[in-house]
This record gives C-alpha cells, sequence and structure tokens, in this order.
C-alpha cells in the first residue's frame, strides 16, 4: 500500500570563489508517496537532487558564481491519514521547535529575527 510522506530538503548555496563567508539555505518540501519510510526517503533525495545547480557563470549571488548542492532530508513525515490522497485541508508537514520567552516569540510571530531551536524529527 502507498503511504504519502512529506520530505524536507536541505540545500545550501555554495560560493564558487572559495569563499564561503554566507550560508544561504533552502529547505525545499517535497511530497512523494512510497511503501515505506525507506522508499520515501529515497524518493525524496532523488527529487532533491533535481534542484541542484552546477557551475553555472550566469547564476550568481551578489555578482558571484554560485552553486546550489543537495546536503540532506531535514526530516520526513508521514501524512497524517497516510493510506489516504492529500486533499484539501490535509496537514502534510509541521515543525516543532522552541523559542526562550514570551517577548522572542511575540518578535516571532511579527516576523522578526528570532533564535529558534528545533526538535528532531
Amino acid at each position: 500500500m502507498l503511504n504519502w510522506y512529506v520530505a524536507h530538503a536541505m540545500m545550501v548555496m555554495k560560493f564558487q570563489d572559495g569563499n564561503q563567508d554566507l550560508y544561504r539555505v533552502m529547505e525545499n518540501v517535497i511530497l512523494v508517496s512510497a511503501e515505506s519510510d525507506k522508499e520515501a526517503a529515497e524518493k525524496a533525495v532523488q527529487r532533491a537532487k533535481e534542484d541542484e545547480v552546477d557551475i553555472d557563470d550566469d547564476y550568481t549571488y551578489d555578482s558571484r558564481p554560485i552553486t546550489w548542492e543537495f546536503v540532506g532530508l531535514r526530516k520526513l513525515i508521514t501524512c497524517v491519514f497516510p493510506e489516504e490522497r492529500p486533499t484539501n485541508g490535509t496537514e502534510l508537514t509541521y515543525s516543532e521547535f522552541e523559542i526562550s520567552d514570551k517577548e522572542e516569540f511575540e518578535k516571532y510571530i511579527n516576523g522578526d529575527t528570532v533564535t529558534v531551536v528545533y526538535y528532531d524529527a
């Protein structure tokens, strides 16, 4: 039986001039169907690697040539009702993390910069 999974694939931007003074990261969320967690992870990795960008002088950040590299899955989550096809309202993914206090929480809610500690999935 196929189940539905959501994988959080982590990508990092790498500067090709050798000076990695910034780590820009993308967390791509990928929906896959599979018969097992292992198969879902394999499918997600294969799909995430399709988003890698090799050296291309036209692909730059701040006028510096870059690549995008897949660096791993941060988490793999089974959808709430994995045996059903996701539809409107299906919870696909979630993040669980901790914020130090009420002031930081209010900053987070307002979209300001705060530090969060993620729990392992």
